[in-house]
């Protein structure tokens, strides 16, 4: 039997995606549902958006209630996957987690219609490369629930989705090299670390190094299998 070279496999990358087309995007998990990220969920983002905690590993800059309602808008409208920058954002709901609200433009809460499942965080698939078949995957999980395996059942989740459906050869995460917690979840989802670049970036008055993880197509299925 002829074995096969996994490496002269050519790039397969199935795009453009829209999270809405032909059905809208859902994942279920045992205890979590993965959907598009809606404008409606920013009163439940701003529970984690606004954590000295989350900030710290994220380039995200202190925003006031109503700009961040703004950002939880703009990454709403991200839908369509077609060339490399374009990103979609999957909310994390717990389900049987009560919603804290319903956000509202100028950062206004309401309670009105049916329970929801509270948002306790998100996952953000991006196009990294479309002509060598890559994407990057990142997440944020709000700290009060981090420790229970939940943003290893939503990433494992993601990824089966980006393998199975979008076809990448490759996915890649690029983290904040102090965050061991995030680390130690792309061990867990047999990510291998590939390199750290020092100051890469200059937030919050110093510079900071980015690790960089990536798993390849092939060995995402062997893990499966």
């Amino acid at each position: 039997m002829t074995e096969v070279d996994h490496r002269a496999s050519p790039p397969d990358l199935r795009l453009p995606f829209d999270v809405d087309r032909p059905t809208p995007l859902r994942l279920e998990t045992g205890r979590l549902v993965l959907r598009p990220l809606e404008t409606s969920d920013a009163a439940d983002v701003w529970e984690y958006q606004r954590l000295p905690e989350v900030l710290r590993y994220i380039p995200w800059p202190e925003r006031s209630r109503e700009d961040a309602w703004q950002h939880t808008a703009k990454r709403a409208g991200m839908r369509r996957l077609a060339e490399a920058g374009d990103g979609c954002i999957l909310a994390m709901e717990l389900v049987g987690e009560p919603s804290v609200g319903r956000g509202e433009p100028g950062g206004r809460v309401t309670h009105d219609g049916p329970a929801r499942n509270r948002v306790i965080g998100d996952i953000m698939l991006r196009v990294a490369d479309v002509e060598h078949a890559q994407l990057e995957v990142g997440w944020v999980v709000h700290p009060a629930f981090q420790g229970r395996g939940l943003a290893t059942e939503a990433a494992e989740a993601a990824l089966g989705f980006a393998f199975d459906t979008l076809r990448p050869h490759r996915v890649l995460a690029n983290l904040d090299a102090r965050n061991a917690a995030s680390a130690h979840l792309c061990e867990r989802l047999g990510m291998r670390h590939e390199a750290t670049i020092l100051e890469e970036q200059f937030n919050d008055g110093a510079w900071e190094d980015t690790a960089i993880y990536g798993i390849l197509d092939r060995e995402w299925a062997a893990r499966l299998g």
